[in-house]
C-alpha cells in the first residue's frame, strides 16, 4: 500500500477538488449559500492559490485525493493574519491522521510565509473539526475577522503562529 503524500495543488486537481468539497458539504447538509459551496474559487483552486502568500495542499493515497486545505491572507483585515481555508477530508480518509498532517503542513507554510496569526471560520455542528483545531492550538473568539463572505459560518477561531 502506498504512503500518504501531501503536495501542492496542480491544475489537473481542480475538478477533483471541487467535486470532493461539494460532495462532503452536501453529505453534511451544509447550506449552499454563505459557505465554501458557492465560492467561485472552488472550480479553479489552482489559480486562486497562486496568489502571493497563498498555498493549497492535497493529501493523496494510492492516487486518490482524500483531503485538502489552504492558507491565504485574510481578506479585508489589517493585521498580518492568514486564513485556514477549505479544509476537508473525505469520509474514507477520516481517522487516519490525514487532517492532522494537512494542518501541520499548512501551518508550517503559514509561518514560512511570515504570517503572525492564523484565523478560521467553521460551522457550529462541525465538532470534530473544532476539536482538531483546538488540538492544533486554535482557540475560540467571539467576533468575525476580515470578510470571508462565509456568513453561514458562525464559529471563529484563531492561533498565534
Amino acid at each position: 500500500m502506498d504512503a500518504l503524500v501531501v503536495r501542492e495543488i496542480q491544475p489537473g486537481d481542480n475538478p477533483k477538488i471541487a467535486g470532493l468539497i461539494r460532495n462532503i458539504l452536501e453529505g453534511m447538509g451544509v447550506p449552499k449559500t454563505g459557505t465554501a459551496y458557492e465560492d467561485s474559487a472552488l472550480d479553479d483552486m489552482y489559480s486562486t492559490y497562486k496568489e502571493p502568500r497563498s498555498s493549497y495542499f492535497i493529501a493523496e493515497k494510492n492516487g486518490r485525493i482524500l483531503g485538502c486545505v489552504g492558507i491565504a491572507p485574510l481578506p479585508n483585515y489589517k493585521d498580518n493574519t492568514c486564513e485556514l481555508q477549505k479544509m476537508y477530508v473525505a469520509e474514507e480518509g477520516r481517522g487516519q491522521g490525514i487532517a492532522q498532517k494537512l494542518m501541520e503542513t499548512c501551518l508550517s507554510k503559514a509561518k514560512a510565509n511570515g504570517f503572525d496569526t492564523c484565523y478560521l471560520e467553521t460551522l457550529p455542528f462541525m465538532k470534530a473539526a473544532q476539536g482538531l483545531y483546538q488540538k492544533s492550538g486554535f482557540h475560540f473568539i467571539e467576533e468575525r475577522l476580515g470578510d470571508t463572505g462565509h456568513y453561514s459560518c458562525t464559529v471563529f477561531m484563531i492561533k498565534k503562529l
